[in-house]
């Protein structure tokens, strides 16, 4: 054991060197996030200790460790110069920073509390398994490192083979990485994959990977495509303060532009608004774009906010790829309040149509609508009350223009009998008043030109269903529960319908989910009447090993036809369609799930659809139908007793995925069976790893949007982790 006299002695000579004068301690100091001081006192400890008074240099040998405040240093030798100020470090050196990057050197020559300094043979320990080195290394305050002969990667070298060339690096004659404002400059770097060369570049700089935000040059996005031939954009990521950001992207092409595109973000203390917008030289016309964004609180029950959302053209937004693109842009402003149990809400929505198949005048204007809901807390018998009201003005330049205030009064309890069977009670009243302008006009093509109207419906309804359960031993349980539902209302008028504005009723849909249900109306625009009888049944088989087979098949029965339903709708007669499903999932590789209508007379199929999916992930199918005898959509276009889109909807498609590894694999295609068309086509690719991204693909749309023809897509990307995206596109 070595004489702690003589050490705690020698310590103190290389304490006074360090700090001058400072009091010697052994023990570690707690860490500290105030910066560094030359005057705080220093720590070691070390397996020897040696003291040259003539030379004036303190020498220590062996698991040395030496820290000041939260700088840390670790060698197998430290030698202390006093006249010079200078600490040589030699033999595994290791620096442990504040900021928690790890940094190695063969030796290392540092002053100014372990701040100042050269190193050599320099490598760095980075956030997000980011890696640094460099032959040599300049240090300034702690700050800045000036580095020579770099190479950065955040791949993990080869076990087998450390030497190997990492996936990819980037290597640069000379780099400055500012530890204090997060980022890495290099000049001349080259990017090498494989270790093969594959890009210079005079500049390149990117944000240390532990800074989340960081203002600079982001990777430039080429390509070629159909409508803008040859491109090049070069997006400018901008960090205007700790609230607020902006990312701006010029773009140039050989067939269109110059283009300009703006994303912008904030957040206030009670909210946050985002904005994304461009402007454009478009086929020699101006063209531009706006989406934007916003939400604020006003305290803890109430909120406002807006959404604007306008352009040129579709064919604007199409040709330079802007992300959102659909058919209708809706543009909003409201201001909404929660409590308890209740919800209010009042706003105004404006619409822009972008596809030729809809007309800009036929949209409406919401100008305002309002909407208040209210469910109660269980009464004493176990029932709830619910009210909906509401009130709107809906204005179209070409059509129906309509006023209506709305209010629903409901009541819902249910209970269990000692049998087992499960009884619900509803009690509902739904009522309206209406006043509509250009009533002849779409979406209702009445008689009359203005009408002004009201409605009311009152509905009783009690619901019985009486699960039965079986445990079949080794061959699982099985349920079968039988479902009947009686109700109650005043019988429905075709003359009422006629002078009724229909606004929220014009999709019609029949299945198995709402079967069941008091209004199988969308909305309360049009409210079914008369009494009527449903029935079910529903049973179940719960295998053994978890899988399940699940079905349900049912069907309605009124006293008299209700006109108020569309043709083929499944329920404008006294008995409705035959509606169903089943579900089979036999093992957690396989699943199919399908939906039917059949006409109660004929059995023919009027709506289905199935989807299925089956394999492991390492090789996964997914595969989809649907079939539609009619496309209730086109009733709002259509006047009645003209020509209707009777045509079915007959549509398949076919996937599949598959995962090994690193590497992931996809392909889909989609095909009108009524037409013998394809819909789309996409295949693609990709390998992920700890430092790299590669993602292909390969997409083809048939289908046309404004007369386009159809448009194929080519994407590969290439993503260095903590560095940037690299990709060419193609349409």
């Amino acid at each position: 054991m070595r004489g702690f006299p003589v050490r705690l002695l020698l310590a103190g000579f290389v304490v006074l060197a360090l700090v001058g004068g400072a009091r010697a301690q052994t023990s570690m100091p707690r860490p500290s996030s105030a910066p560094i001081k030359q005057d705080a006192p220093a720590y070691y400890q070390a397996d020897s200790a040696e003291y040259d008074r003539d030379a004036g240099v303190v020498t220590l040998r062996g698991h040395v460790e030496l820290w000041q405040d939260v700088r840390r240093l670790l060698a197998d030798t430290v030698t202390y110069n006093r006249n010079t100020g200078v600490a040589t470090a030699k033999g595994h050196v290791v620096l442990l920073e504040p900021d928690g990057q790890t940094v190695f050197a063969e030796e290392a020559e540092l002053s100014g509390g372990l701040k100042d300094g050269v190193l050599a043979g320099m490598r760095a320990l980075l956030a997000e398994n980011g890696k640094l080195a460099a032959n040599g290394a300049l240090r300034t305050d702690g700050k800045v490192n000036e580095l020579t002969r770099v190479v950065y990667s955040t791949c993990d070298l080869c076990k087998d083979d450390p030497t190997r060339a990492p996936l990819w690096q980037i290597r640069a004659a000379s780099a400055v990485q500012d530890t204090e404002n997060k980022m890495i400059e290099y000049h001349d770097a080259i990017i090498d994959l494989f270790g093969v060369p594959v890009l210079w570049l005079p500049y390149l700089t990117h944000p240390d990977p532990s800074q989340k935000r960081a203002s600079g040059l982001l990777t430039p996005n080429f390509g070629l495509t159909k409508h803008l031939g040859a491109f090049f954009a070069q997006p400018y990521y901008w960090v205007i303060d700790k609230q607020s950001d902006a990312t701006i992207t010029p773009l140039l092409a050989t067939k269109n532009g110059p283009a300009l595109e703006l994303d912008y973000r904030r957040r206030f203390n009670n909210g946050t608004i985002s904005i994304n917008a461009s402007a454009a030289n478009y086929s020699g016309d101006p063209g531009a774009h706006v989406f934007t964004h916003g939400q604020f609180a006003i305290d803890d029950t109430w909120r406002w906010g807006f959404d604007l959302q306008r352009t040129t053209s579709l064919n604007y937004m199409r040709d330079f790829r802007i992300a959102g693109t659909q058919s209708v842009l809706t543009s909003q402003t409201y201001v909404e309040g929660f409590g308890q149990g209740a919800w209010s809400r009042l706003d105004a929505r404006a619409y822009q149509a972008l596809s030729t198949n809809v007309k800009r005048e036929t949209l409406p204007y919401v100008l305002p609508r309002y909407e208040y809901a209210f469910l109660s807390e269980p009464d004493v018998l176990g029932g709830r009350v619910s009210v909906e009201a509401g009130a709107f003005n809906v204005f179209r330049y070409t059509g129906t223009n309509t006023r209506r205030a709305s209010l629903s009064l409901g009541w819902q309890a249910g209970t269990i009998g000692r049998m087992g069977d499960v009884w619900d009670v509803q009690f509902r009243v739904d009522s309206a008043g209406y006043y509509a302008h250009h009533f002849d006009q779409q979406p209702n093509f009445g008689a009359n030109g203005s009408i002004s109207s009201a409605q009311a419906m009152p509905t009783a309804a009690v619901k019985l269903s009486w699960p039965l359960m079986r445990d079949g031993g080794s061959w699982g349980s099985q349920l079968l529960e039988p479902i009947a539902q009686v109700v109650v209302a005043p019988q429905g008028s075709t003359y009422r319908t006629a002078l009724i504005p229909n606004e929220d009723s014009l999709d019609q849909d029949f299945t198995d989910a709402n079967l069941f249900s008091l209004n199988r109306f969308s909305g309360i625009d049009r409210l079914e009447g008369g009494m009527r009888v449903n029935i079910g049944l529903h049973a179940a088989w719960y295998l053994p090993g978890g899988g399940v087979i699940d079905g349900l098949v049912g069907q309605g029965h009124r006293a008299r036809p209700d006109h108020a339903f569309l043709a083929e709708s499944g329920l404008e007669r006294t008995a409705s369609d035959i509606v169903s499903h089943l579900t089979y999932t036999p093992t957690s590789w396989f699943d199919v799930t399908t939906r039917q209508r059949f006409d109660n007379r004929s059995g023919k199929v009027r709506f289905a659809e199935a989807v299925s999916s089956w394999g492991p992930q390492a090789l996964r199918f997914n595969a989809g139908y649907t079939y539609s005898l009619t496309n209730p959509y086109a009733y709002f276009d259509t006047a009645a007793g003209s020509a209707l889109a009777t045509q079915p909807r007959n549509e398949a498609s076919l996937g599949m995925s598959t995962t090994y590894g690193q590497w992931r694999f996809h392909a889909a295609g989609r095909r009108d069976v009524r037409t013998n068309k394809m819909v789309s086509l996409a295949v693609g690719g990709a390998y992920e790893d700890e430092c790299f991204i590669f993602d292909v693909s390969l997409q083809r749309r048939y289908t046309s949007i404004n007369n386009d023809h159809g448009a194929s897509t080519i994407l590969f990307e290439i993503t260095l982790k903590t560095v940037g995206e690299f990709g060419f596109h193609a349409l």
